[in-house]
């Protein structure tokens, strides 16, 4: 949940210090498939990818969780980001955060876009086309990847490319993943003139019992998703330290939760797909080992 709503901070005046602070805890304290303040990031951009991912998170759950008029809430996040923007954020995630975005010349518009994603989620719960599932993907995820290349200096198109690439890949395989649970949101992300094309019916969705035809949908999925991850891994040789390293991570993490995906059968409605502690202790072995012995072939 939220630590606190947007309206309830804005009053609120804290320390550069104690905002950190706070927004290393909100990153540390909510798991991810792979965290976004990765143990990888060199010590001196933790506190900024923090404060990018303690905004991310607080946009996120004012769009999930927070009771009330939500796009109210969102259009309030939205004023106190552009508060940020000229260098008076109060309140912990506005205060790291605006500090973030003096020292990296941040622009406002990924940001924005975050919100925005949100805002699509409370207008809609169906998405028409394969297209209009793209456009959610370059609102709720790319802007992140964008953000964390900024941050650690590359701000070119073609690399933005390869980002949005991984981003969306990373996207859609958290909504293969969650059908069920999306479902019980009111949510499909499944494309419905897909799902027509295949006969897959939410009726048949909500009796939670994969069919042929919805496993033949989902894989097809999958297969479509692996493309992407295939074309966002060549960002990992135009980046340097670390990052490598990590960005290989967020692809091979997807990349394996697609695996459990394939290996249930293409059935994401009686189990959610994961990836065990081992085996992800085993993909940053020999992740690792891959990228120092140049053996790469992960796709």
């Amino acid at each position: 949940m939220v630590d606190a709503p947007p309206r309830a901070e804005t009053p609120a005046v804290v320390s550069i210090a104690d905002a950190r602070a706070h927004c290393l805890r909100l990153a540390h304290a909510h798991y991810e498939n792979f965290t976004v303040l990765s143990w990888l990031t060199p010590r001196t951009l933790r506190p900024h990818r923090a404060a990018v991912y303690a905004f991310c998170r607080t946009a996120d759950d004012l769009g999930d969780e927070v009771e009330g008029d939500r796009l109210a809430l969102l259009d309030r996040l939205e004023e106190n980001l552009d508060v940020a923007f000229v260098g008076r954020g109060r309140g912990p995630v506005f205060t790291a955060l605006s500090d973030t975005i003096s020292r990296f010349d941040l622009p406002r518009e990924p940001f924005a876009r975050l919100i925005e994603a949100n805002r699509i989620d409370q207008r809609t719960s169906r998405h028409e086309t394969f297209a209009d599932l793209l456009h959610y993907c370059e609102h709720s995820a790319n802007p992140v990847g964008r953000l964390v290349l900024m941050l650690h200096g590359y701000r070119d198109d073609e690399r933005f490319a390869l980002s949005d690439a991984t981003c969306t890949a990373l996207q859609l395989t958290n909504f293969w993943q969650d059908v069920a649970r999306d479902l019980t949101m009111g949510r499909i992300y499944l494309p419905q003139d897909e799902m027509a094309e295949y006969g897959v019916t939410e009726e048949g969705l909500n009796a939670m019992c994969a069919n042929e035809r919805l496993r033949a949908l989902m894989q097809f999925q999958v297969e479509r998703t692996r493309e992407l991850f295939a074309r966002g891994l060549r960002l990992v040789e135009r980046v340097r330290g670390r990052l490598r390293i990590e960005l290989t991570l967020f692809s091979r993490g997807g990349l394996a939760i697609l695996d459990s995906i394939c290996a249930q059968g293409y059935d994401t409605l009686s189990a959610r797909p994961t990836v065990s502690h081992r085996a992800k202790r085993r993909l940053i072995a020999s992740t690792m080992i891959g990228l120092v012995s140049g053996r790469r072939r992960w796709t």
